[in-house]
């Protein structure tokens, strides 16, 4: 390490302020390195002329400096150039005044904000990371409610109806005092960015500078010149995104520089809150409170919350409590490294101990269920299909094949039927297909990163949906002529009628996504080829679309089909002439469909054939009735031993009986009786055992591994592959699963696309994991007497022919819909840590039922940098007290 530069050193320690004070400075110091790369020893010598945090004019300077009035000039450009000193014009002397002030906050965000410097040194983004972390250390337990360098301020719709509120407790007071405004990127998303530790929140014009910060931003191309207007369409746009406010506060009472609009991932202030759990440092004089009875459980303020205050839990009353454990803090407690929470960037959690509510943890998508359900009780249907696709962009679709995981673990399932969630989110998204209501999501960037995905099935649609809403460039290639993967080639109509499907697809169309059918990549054009023709990532979600072997005699025999390829040709409108007997292999939804199928295509009988029993089917219940009302009928618990043929042509199959299917730990592993066994006459055979992924060439020169199952590894939680810009999702990764679990993939690749494709950003920092879990049913008090006694509705049918095509099922009217809405029982509700809670306000603007709101519970003003030494140890004393008397209580009172 080369020798110490004094001049540097001095600089350091003057702007380091109260932590300077209590610093060695070395080499490794941040403020040393910092400094170092850009500050000469001619303007480490200027700037200690012009002290810490006292404005200057070029005459003050001048008599304190034996520089030439032409070396000064220079000395001083570099100094406002660089970011070590702030400049502008006094209103009334018309002379300018230089402002060296602290390091943080202050001169590192004019250091990092300095573009082309930051590129040049990318140590002085380090810095701003080490020395907010290093400094701030020692202190956060330190300083009084409010009373840090920066201060949340709260989202101004949030404190409207409070009394009582001060002036300058509101952004508009500040917007409303100063007539210049500028606009830049954020200093501590900028420092993330180089140092590859970015959370997918981008830098681009988002901080606001006012008044003398915004004339230095201007003039030194660090920001743009922006109106009043613009500055407020900014704040609305970082509420709307969930990036919440906070402000410099240390210039004294109703003075500041700029408006931060932070995130929890990258804000270095907010670490206050989440790395040291010192929120009291930063808070506002507010706090969150919810109203339990209103609230549905969305969990849009809980997405939203900056400090993890807000959890997911329930309402309903518990058989026996659930002790609340009490949190240490550090208004009481002796406070180290032990109490921090050092890894806040990927722990988030979204549920409370005791679980939420199980339809909301049950379905894959984790959508919010009991939200949508309340809002289409109030007849508020297009912000119902709003909450829907934040997390599924078909939800026509769904409502028409999704397996409802969450109508089986509904608590009302307990009581006596569960809700018809699948019906009220069709009824919803039937708005849609109409033309009553129409939802296309508002983009968020404009970024244009060209993207590709491969396959047009659920996971591929989904993804694309959500980079559109990103602003990327997204290219579906599908190899079929026509979209929809599996969705189209998969499902027959009289479930899933193709306009559904096409109607969805239409939005993707209207946010600018492009499709290009009748494309094989790996055989009609490579990925290395689009690599060259700009695309910087793909999404790889071709699904599961071969059929599966059995292994035993007679399987090429002609007559013998696979069924995902039969049910293919049908949905290709390739028309399959069946005759005679069929003979379905299979007892999956699959194969209830190809078994429908084939009664619709002209066979004579048809019989499924399974190694389940009727209760171990993995088909749904409705399916099972469905095939049986097309007159399909079921032989269980046989297994096909060899396939008969004459002359190569089948003629029937015989079965062997299945006496267990799974072993102990329910894995599959059938046993038979190989002396039992039966020949069943058929003129075909459809094989629906499961479903194969064909790569082709899409994979040549790839480094994408293979696993179990040919499916494709890749990272659980980011998508990622060995080849880095290569992302997978779906079937092809998973095995074959259910379109809401593709869905659910397809969102998670989004989020990874973005991130690897935006320079410096982590896959993993500030992601939410979304790990759900529902509260234990068993412990909730619940009966008949508590709550109504209304029967579940049941949709009508259509009187369509029997053996069309056409989906016979009804949507609900709008009376079924109420009075099915009615039924919830409303199991979760939101939790808030009020000691987390910093007063922001976001959760109150999510929120679409007014169930939680500000409250005022301090009355904190904040004072200038000067005087904050004497209010941290004011504090100190008054913290010391309490230390000692819960030392005293832990210690003698039967808790330590």
């Amino acid at each position: 390490m080369s020798e110490l530069r004094p001049k540097i050193v001095k600089l350091a320690k003057m702007v380091g302020g109260i932590a300077g004070a209590m610093t060695k400075i070395d080499g490794n110091a941040p403020e040393y390195y910092s400094l170092d790369c850009v500050v000469t020893d001619d303007m480490a010598d200027i700037a200690m002329i012009i002290g810490l945090r006292k404005p200057r004019t070029v005459e003050y300077i001048a008599k304190r400096s034996d520089k030439s009035q032409e070396e000064l000039t220079s000395i001083l450009d570099l100094l406002a150039y660089t970011g070590v000193a702030k400049v502008w014009t006094d209103k009334e002397d018309k002379k300018d005044r230089y402002f060296v002030n602290m390091f943080a906050p202050g001169m590192l965000e004019m250091m990092v904000n300095n573009r082309e410097q930051l590129a040049a040194f990318p140590q002085i983004g380090k810095a701003f990371e080490a020395y907010t972390r290093l400094r701030l250390a020692p202190m956060a337990a330190k300083f009084p409610q409010g009373m840090a360098m920066m201060r949340v301020i709260p989202i101004e719709e949030s404190i409207k109806d409070i009394p009582n509120t001060q002036p300058w407790e509101h952004l508009s007071y500040y917007l409303d005092k100063y007539d210049t405004f500028s606009v830049s990127d954020c200093s501590c998303r900028q420092s993330r960015r180089v140092i590859d530790e970015g959370c997918g929140h981008l830098e681009k014009d988002i901080c606001v500078q006012m008044g003398d910060g915004a004339e230095y931003y201007i003039r030194t191309g660090r920001g743009r010149k922006i109106t009043r207007e613009e500055a407020k369409e900014i704040l609305k746009f970082a509420e709307d995104n969930g990036l919440m406010h906070e402000m410099p506060h240390t210039d004294g009472l109703g003075e500041s520089a700029a408006i931060c609009n932070c995130c929890s991932c990258s804000c270095f202030s907010l670490r206050l809150a989440t790395l040291f759990n010192t929120p009291d440092a930063i808070r506002s004089n507010f706090t969150a409170k919810v109203t339990k009875e209103d609230c549905v459980a969305c969990g849009q303020c809980v997405e939203n919350c900056p400090s993890n205050a807000l959890k997911l839990g329930q309402k309903l009353c518990l058989k026996t409590p659930i002790p609340e454990k009490e949190e240490r803090t550090a208004r009481d407690h002796v406070w180290n490294e032990s109490n921090w929470n050092v890894d806040y960037r990927e722990n988030r959690e979204d549920v409370a101990k005791e679980g939420t509510s199980p339809c909301k943890t049950a379905c894959p998508a984790h959508i919010s269920v009991q939200g949508y359900i309340s809002l289409a009780a109030q007849g508020r249907y297009h912000e119902a299909l709003e909450l829907i696709k934040k997390e599924n962009p078909f939800p026509a679709v769904c409502g028409r094949i999704c397996p409802h995981a969450c109508e089986s673990e509904c608590t009302r399932g307990d009581i006596d039927e569960p809700i018809a969630i699948d019906e009220i989110k069709k009824f919803i998204a039937d708005k849609e297909l109409d033309g009553s209501i129409r939802y296309i999501p508002p983009m968020r960037y404009h970024l244009g990163n060209k993207v590709a995905v491969i396959g047009s099935g659920p996971a591929g649609l989904s993804c694309a949906y959500y980079l559109a809403i990103d602003g990327y460039e997204v290219t579906v290639f599908e190899k079929e002529e026509i979209l929809g993967g599996m969705l189209t080639l998969g499902i027959p109509s009289f479930r899933l009628e193709k306009e559904v499907l096409n109607t969805e697809i239409d939005v993707l169309r209207e946010m600018g996504v492009t499709f290009k059918t009748g494309i094989e990549i790996g055989k009609d054009i490579t990925i290395s080829q689009l690599r060259k023709d700009g695309y910087e990532a793909f999404y790889l979600a071709i699904g599961a679309q071969g059929g599966r072997s059995l292994g035993i005699e007679g399987e090429d025999g002609e007559g013998v089909v696979a069924g995902v390829d039969f049910l293919r040709n049908v949905n290709l409108g390739r028309k399959q002439e069946l005759s005679g007997n069929v003979v379905v292999i299979g007892g999956g939804n699959v194969a209830i469909d190809v078994a429908r199928t084939a009664t619709r295509e002209g066979a004579a009988t048809v019989g499924l054939y399974c190694l389940e029993s009727r209760a171990e089917m993995p088909a749904l219940p409705e399916e099972l009735t469905e095939a049986q009302e097309d007159k399909v009928t079921f032989n269980n618990g046989w297994g096909p031993k060899r396939i008969l043929t004459e002359n190569g042509k089948v003629t029937g199959v015989e079965f062997k009986r299945c006496i267990s299917v799974f072993d102990e730990e329910h894995h599959f592993a059938p046993k038979y009786d190989e002396s039992d066994t039966i020949i069943v006459n058929a003129d075909t055979v459809l094989l629906s055992i499961g479903q194969s992924i064909q790569w082709g060439d899409l994979l040549a020169e790839s480094k994408v591994e293979l696993g179990r199952g040919n499916t494709a590894k890749a990272d659980d939680l980011t998508c990622q592959t060995a080849e880095p810009d290569i992302f997978v999702g779906g079937d092809c990764c998973t095995g074959p699963k259910f379109a809401i679990h593709a869905i659910a993939a397809g969102k998670e690749g989004a989020i990874s696309i973005h991130r690897y494709v935006q320079p410096g950003q982590s896959l993993v920092y500030g992601r939410d994991k979304r790990e759900y879990h529902a509260f234990d049913k068993n412990n909730v008090a619940i009966g008949l007497q508590d709550y109504d006694r209304a029967p579940r509705q049941m949709p009508g049918h259509s009187p369509i022919k029997k053996g069309s095509f056409l989906d016979d099922r009804n949507t609900f009217t709008e009376e079924q819909l109420k009075k099915e809405t009615l039924r919830c029982l409303g199991c979760g509700a939101v939790e808030i840590d009020s000691y987390k809670c910093i007063g922001c306000g976001m959760c109150t603007t999510k929120c679409k039922f007014d169930a939680i709101h500000l409250e005022r519970t301090y009355n904190t003003v904040p004072n200038t940098y000067e005087m904050l030494p004497i209010k941290i140890a004011t504090n100190a004393i008054v913290r010391t007290g309490k230390i000692a008397s819960t030392l005293i209580k832990e210690g003698f009172g039967g808790k330590g």
